[in-house]
């Protein structure tokens, strides 16, 4: 067990944090590559390495480990115990097809936020995000309406840590700037966000909430710039988009 805290084993630790730093631009990896990924002996990346290729987890070829779809299970088990999951699919599939663009949910996990569900555009997007993608929350349009929902505790403690960089132009970096408009989501219930994160994508977002009012998610609806205006997206997409979060809030309410 972990020499710091009596209660955390510091092997299951360590096997999460290898399988985090499997990625898109890491899909497989040496044993040496996994100690250098991680900072861990090669012994031990060896061990579990070996661990998760005995439990399914991944599979090895020509010395190169890769995960399985059986780490799909841990993601799916999450999944499962949302309460909104079910609910809010049908509400999302009639918002995108009634605009004709992509709608998402997600969550707010540390820093960043994690797509639980998502029902794409019938035209291309220049962006491709499927459930379980992350995006740092700060130029994210779910991302600050579940910042704004913050205690201001919290809140304060992810801007005193958080590295605001600037991914565009228009890519909000000042600490004081992202909390005035953080200030703004809380206070009219949504927010816009035009190219913050990736150019010529501009995008809504409204919370959907749980029991006490809680935010437990963010919804939001991803636009083309060029094809949508900031004044469309804000006077007709994001009454739309509140109703959606409503109905998917009381559905959830319904549950209890």
């Amino acid at each position: 067990m972990s020499r710091e805290d009596p209660d955390v084993i510091d092997s299951v630790e360590k096997a999460f944090r290898l399988l985090q730093t499997f990625s898109a631009e890491r899909p497989a990896m040496t044993v040496s590559e996994a100690a250098a990924a991680t900072g861990f002996t090669r012994a031990t990346a060896r061990r579990i390495l070996l661990t998760l290729e005995r439990l399914g987890f991944a599979e090895v070829d020509d010395r190169r480990f890769r995960l399985t779809a059986g780490v799909l299970r841990l993601g799916y088990g999450y999944l499962a115990a949302l309460p909104f999951w079910e609910h809010a699919q049908p509400h999302m599939r009639a918002l995108a097809d009634e605009l004709r663009e992509s709608c998402s949910m997600a969550t707010l996990d540390g820093p960043e936020i994690v797509y639980v569900a998502r029902v794409p555009a019938s035209r291309s997007m220049s962006i491709t995000l499927n459930v379980g993608s992350r995006l740092p929350a700060y130029p994210t349009s779910m991302g600050r309406v579940l910042l704004a929902a913050l205690p201001s505790a919290e809140l304060e403690s992810y801007l005193d840590t958080v590295e605001l960089r600037k991914l565009t132009p228009n890519t909000i970096t000042d600490p004081a700037e992202l909390r005035a408009e953080l200030a703004r989501v809380a206070e009219r219930g949504y927010a816009v966000v035009d190219g913050e994160r990736e150019e010529g994508v501009r995008s809504a977002a409204a919370p959907v909430r749980g029991g006490g009012g809680r935010a437990l998610a963010a919804l939001n609806v991803s636009v083309n710039a060029a094809r949508v205006s900031l004044d469309e997206l804000t006077d007709r997409f994001v009454p739309r988009l509140l109703d959606t979060a409503a109905a998917i809030t009381r559905d959830i309410e319904g549950l209890h």
